[in-house]
């Protein structure tokens, strides 16, 4: 006879399986993904920035406020043993008795997730109402550094952390963290004049979004090597914020395709005041001249730069004797096509130095004397170097990330520095982001594939795991039954082998046709089929999946990140080779008997927005397209990128008007939803105002949705909802 306690046992055990059955069967919602409340983390919390110590047996780790005060504790890497390292509440106790910090503010202080550390990482430099303090960790010490009106920007410690370097008002300054005594290293400043500071298109085109420090330190904290920018003859362009009463207009220095660029020159300066020293410039035409990276060579006797021309066709490595500005050519790359800027010298004991070169059409290590002489080629073949991590000098090992064993995911290697003893250190299949410490000996390793959100491992210099610092598992995604990815090749007409992926129904049934939502990026050498975690977009592919779209994703040739040599076939006409790539893609889909070929659908944002417009004006292969934030006419966009791949206008008209998507808005076919941010300073709306324009004087009929305060990505939480939910309503309607 079974008791009533074991009865009562069996029914939660059998309500518990079905409960389990019935989470299983549930699907995605919107509320799920996007909801500002109710959206579940489904990314987890690893730990992304762990920042290695000298020893290299300790890292860093934040932890996320909890309390309204940030902890950051020293780890024992080997073990995961820790103490607290910085705690956030003494910091906003300190903070609370400066005067001009209220009690928000110090409360806000102490609880961001990352700090500007001294070399020491004894101190760390805070920004508060356009001002700078510098807080001793540990200590009631606050000490005030600046006291002006003005912003202060891109501030930065000296390598000895006696200095504080920054930008006010165009102007370069330092300041003494011990006496807290100013100097202006540079006096001709101004919203045009630069110096030090990055304007528009060089932080985006260049040096990297995010990054507008102009200048960099010497290694002996003596001098300041820095960019002066001259925007006087670059045109603004004026975005509006409607949503105030009165509109608030926003202008920025943004040179379109042809206009002048601004015109630059690089200055070295003692840190102690005094003359600028420019760097010898004859050789280039002021108007046609970029320096595209800045670094100091290890004995602080050189600036070593890089400067293109304008349609960026060569890319030459100087060096300027950091006392007369005399300068040497150390060699010069160039290719059929375009060249990108690329790291700087990465720098060996004896002078010498290691660089990433496209010259072969694939990214690889080059190793070369001091004075630019090529010693030797170090890693070759028909895959990519991503990233350089640096080199251990006493093994004689050379660490990188690359793309070896496969196109759709990087891993982590090393090699000799003679070329020989490659290995790979990671054998997960995914994606793999390394960390390595000073001494090379161990480095954390951010793992992940498409079904995995990011994992964190350490491991020993010869890809031995030493331990899992952060499994990251995320139950929540336990709860939805969803559609497997599977990766695939497709070659093209004439046989280039394109990655693609695709997400079925997680109820697939092979005798159904179902339709085909795809989705594209299609920009030079940016491939969007990746065995990587894709976050909210990946989540919002599998909730179309469980409504019975089937998901593609196809990277065309110029996109697939298979070398520069796949990219240099886009050069001077962009639009006509990606569309053909794609619809090769499509016409596999057509092939395949579960495929509904009348109901291809393709989406994609920014140059994905384009591709997604121009597709629907040059073909009939797609019943339905959403572009958001695309540039409909390649005049319209800025200079350095768009010159890059299609020259400048004056020297490519046909290229131009062959890209453009507004002449060619009367052929549109299919349904087409727009979406742009009113306040995008990237993409600017014009493009989706032109485009439109063009389409109601033809008389094509299609959907605009706006987002105020947006730049070019939507950002505010409700909004981002909103476009999602748009998004998907507009598909369920039309495909």
């Amino acid at each position: 006879m079974i008791s009533r306690t074991r009865l009562c046992v069996l029914a939660f055990c059998l309500s518990s399986v079905a409960f389990s059955a019935q989470a299983q069967e549930r699907l995605l919602t919107i509320d799920d993904i996007y909801d500002p409340v109710k959206r579940i983390n489904f990314n987890g919390s690893p730990p992304l920035n762990l920042a290695w110590l000298e020893d290299g047996e300790y890292y860093l780790q934040s932890e996320p406020a909890k309390d309204g005060a940030a902890r950051i504790w020293r780890v024992r890497a080997a073990t995961g043993e820790r103490e607290l390292f910085f705690d956030g509440a003494k910091m906003e106790a300190a903070l609370r008795r400066v005067p001009g910090i209220d009690a928000e503010g110090a409360r806000r202080l102490a609880s961001q997730s990352s700090y500007n550390f001294n070399p020491a990482r004894t101190a760390v430099l805070l920004d508060y109402a356009n001002d700078l303090f510098y807080y001793e960790l540990g200590s009631d010490r606050v000490v005030r550094l600046t006291a002006t009106p003005e912003e202060e920007t891109d501030a930065t410690f000296s390598p000895d952390g006696r200095l504080v370097a920054f930008v006010r008002a165009g102007n370069l300054y330092v300041v003494e963290v011990a006496t807290g005594r100013e100097r202006a290293l540079t006096t001709d400043g101004s919203d045009e004049l630069l110096n030090g500071r990055l304007d528009w298109v060089y932080e985006e085109e260049l040096y990297g979004r995010g990054n507008t420090r102009g200048y960099w330190w010497s290694p002996d904290s003596a001098r300041i090597a820095y960019l002066q920018l001259d925007e006087r003859r670059v045109p603004r362009f004026t975005v509006v914020d409607h949503i105030p009463r009165l509109q608030a207009l926003e202008q920025t220095h943004y040179p379109l395709a042809g206009d002048p660029n601004p015109l630059v020159k690089l200055g070295v300066v003692s840190a102690a005041g005094g003359p600028t020293r420019w760097a010898e410039l004859s050789s280039y035409l002021p108007e046609d001249l970029l320096i595209s990276r800045v670094a100091w060579s290890p004995d602080a006797r050189r600036v070593l730069f890089q400067a293109q021309n304008r349609e960026q066709t060569f890319l030459d490595l100087n060096a300027a004797d950091a006392e007369t500005g005399r300068t040497t050519r150390l060699f010069r790359e160039q290719t059929r096509a375009w060249i990108e800027a690329v790291d700087n010298p990465r720098w060996l004991r004896d002078g010498s130095f290691l660089w990433r070169s496209e010259r072969s059409g694939w990214m690889h290590l080059y190793h070369y004397a001091p004075d630019g002489k090529l010693i030797r080629q170090v890693t070759d073949g028909e895959w990519e170097v991503r990233d350089l991590y640096g080199v251990d000098e006493k093994a004689g090992f050379i660490y990188f990330a690359a793309t070896e064993h496969s196109h759709i995911a990087e891993h982590v290697y090393r090699i000799k520095l003679d070329g020989s003893q490659m290995m790979r250190l990671t054998q997960a299949e995914g994606w793999h982001r390394a960390a390595f410490n000073p001494q090379f000996t161990r480095f954390i390793d951010y793992w992940s594939d498409v079904q995995t959100p990011t994992q964190v491992w350490l491991f020993d210099a010869d890809g031995k795991q030493v331990r899992v610092i952060d499994e990251n598992r995320v139950e929540a995604l336990r709860q939805f039954k969803l559609g497997k990815p599977e990766f695939l090749q497709v070659k093209t007409r004439d046989g280039f082998v394109m990655e693609a992926m695709m997400i079925k129904p997680p109820d697939f049934d092979p005798k159904r046709k179902y339709p085909v939502m795809s989705y594209t990026y299609s920009g030079p050498h940016a491939p969007a089929v990746r065995n990587a975690w894709g976050g909210p977009t990946y989540m919002w592919h599998q909730l179309l999946a469980q409504r019975g779209y089937i998901i593609w994703i196809c990277d065309n040739r110029t996109a697939s990140g298979k070398g520069a040599q796949s990219a240099w076939a886009a050069y001077g006409n962009f639009g006509e080779l990606e569309l053909r790539d794609l619809e090769d893609g499509i016409s596999y889909l057509r092939s395949l008997p579960y495929v509904d070929a009348e109901r291809i659908g393709l989406w994609g944002w920014s140059f994905g927005g384009y591709m997604t417009s121009y597709a629907l004006t040059h073909s009939r292969s797609f019943r339905i397209g959403i572009a958001g934030a695309p540039v409909t006419d390649w005049h319209l966009y800025d200079s350095i990128y768009t010159e890059r791949y299609m020259r400048m206008p004056q020297n490519n008209a046909e290229g131009y008007r062959r890209s453009s998507v507004v002449r060619a808005a009367s052929d549109l076919h299919g349904k087409l939803l727009l979406i742009h941010g009113t306040m995008d300073d990237n993409v600017h709306l014009q493009n989706s105002i032109q485009f439109a324009y063009e389409l109601q004087k033809a008389g094509k009929q299609f959907q605009l949705m706006l987002y105020p305060k947006s730049r070019h990505g939507v950002s505010d939480p409700l909004l981002v909802k909103h476009l999602r939910q748009m998004m998907t309503d507009f598909i369920l309607a039309n495909l």
